[in-house]
């Protein structure tokens, strides 16, 4: 009876909350700190909420405050907030020859958003590999940048520790600087690189396994061409919105790069202090969004802003909700409903309260902030390090939260049990 109140959603919320909490005692220890800046227990609790839900919201500098013992901690963090506690487990013991049960397969297709039962055991093998491999693809491209401006040990680490951050879409930087990665603005090369590897985390396992397996005259499934026809006309449209937005103020590039990082990555080769009003309130929008199911990244996901478009053209027009020649589940689109419905609920009321606690920051940078936090991109205009202790401890809620999904905290509270009786129903007139 115990077990079985465990749900998969449940098993997965304590197994980060347990992570979150292990990184922020490790991160507490003087051998994590540089000595530099001060560190509080807080700082540490936010750093590993931040690394572990793939954020990258800071209130210390993080390249400036801790040590190599305390950026390793992070980059574990990272690495296991991208894959997921279940996943990555559930892969080594799979790379080893090992067997999985029903209850661990389970958990793999709930933390993965895994449509089916079918090859679980291969696709979580293929998604371990495949995430080392590109990251170290990401780590040799990123140390010809690290290496022109450091000494050859510093220079690695900070090729890998990029590369996981960038990945796994974790927006965190050792460079020490305070400013991001901002002082590779105007480098095209780094700047691609790092393009590339967050667009392959936003991706998701799924899509990537699909495309590197497909073969000529074999048709792509709908998510496969649902995901790929939206992060191409995100990312060019929001290149184009964002360059109109703020005109001279940035290049193509850094339009471009801004577009990218907005799908839930948090680097910055801009200050976003200095974003207009309007560029502002479209980089929420993008980072509401997201990256896609099955990713390292977060936000509500493209394909349920997809379906959510599709069920309000379909309501306004009166026909089904149709997609590349396919009909979408009603309950599909009834999810992507929820979903929207109660990560914008989430926001509304938490920004209300980040007002209160802070009401001297302008609302505009708290309610940047909260999206960035919920969606865990961890893009900021420079206010988490002056919020007030309770604005903080709700901001490591919302990353949380976020991490896990609006469906799953919601689902947290169910049970097994079913009504013995149906009641009848009344209709109820709205609009």
């Amino acid at each position: 009876m115990k077990q079985k109140r465990f749900s998969p959603g449940r098993v997965i919320a304590l197994g980060f909350l347990s992570v979150i909490l292990t990184g922020a005692v490790l991160l507490s220890l003087p051998i994590a700190h540089s000595g530099n800046v001060t560190v509080t227990p807080l700082d540490a609790l936010f750093s590993a909420t931040s690394a572990v839900c793939v954020t990258g919201l800071i209130t210390v500098d993080t390249g400036a405050a801790y040590s190599l013992f305390g950026q390793i901690v992070i980059a574990v963090l990272l690495q296991i907030g991208g894959l997921g506690i279940t996943t990555l487990g559930a892969g080594l013991i799979a790379l080893m020859g090992g067997r999985l049960n029903q209850r661990e397969n389970n958990l793999v297709r709930e933390a993965l958003n895994y449509p089916t039962w079918d090859g679980v055991k291969p696709l979580i093998r293929a998604v371990v590999l495949l995430d080392f491999t590109i990251e170290a693809i990401g780590a040799l491209l990123s140390f010809f940048v690290f290496i022109r401006d450091y000494p050859f040990p510093k220079a690695l680490w900070f090729s890998v520790f990029h590369s996981i951050a960038a990945f796994n879409n974790g927006g965190f930087d050792v460079l020490g600087r305070g400013d991001s990665v901002g002082v590779y603005t105007h480098n095209v090369y780094f700047n691609l690189v790092t393009c590339a590897l967050i667009i392959l985390g936003g991706l998701g396992f799924f899509v990537m396994r699909e495309l590197l397996q497909h073969k000529r005259g074999e048709r792509f499934t709908l998510h496969t061409k649902v995901v790929l026809m939206l992060t191409i006309g995100f990312l060019l449209g929001g290149t184009v919105i964002i360059k109109l937005t703020e005109g001279s103020g940035i290049t193509w590039l850094g339009a471009f790069f801004a577009s990218v990082t907005a799908r839930t990555a948090g680097f910055a080769t801009y200050p976003l202090s200095g974003f207009s009003n309007a560029g502002i309130i479209v980089m929420c929008l993008f980072m509401f969004v997201g990256a896609s199911p099955g990713s390292t990244g977060g936000g509500v996901k493209t394909t349920t802003f997809y379906a959510l478009v599709k069920s309000l053209i379909s309501t306004a027009t009166g026909r089904e909700a149709r997609s590349f020649g396919r009909k979408l589940k009603d309950d599909t689109m009834h999810r992507a409903f929820i979903i929207i419905s109660l990560a914008f609920a989430w926001i509304l009321i938490q920004t209300t309260l980040l007002s209160l606690f802070d009401p001297d920051i302008p609302l505009r940078d708290l309610l940047f902030e909260m999206v960035s936090g919920f969606s865990t991109t961890g893009l900021s205009t420079g206010i988490t390090p002056t919020l007030s202790i309770p604005s903080k401890l709700i901001l490591i809620l919302t990353m949380y939260a976020g991490r896990l999904g609006p469906l799953t905290i919601a689902t947290l509270w169910k049970t097994e049990k079913h009504p013995d009786v149906s009641r009848p129903e009344e209709d109820l007139p709205i609009g």
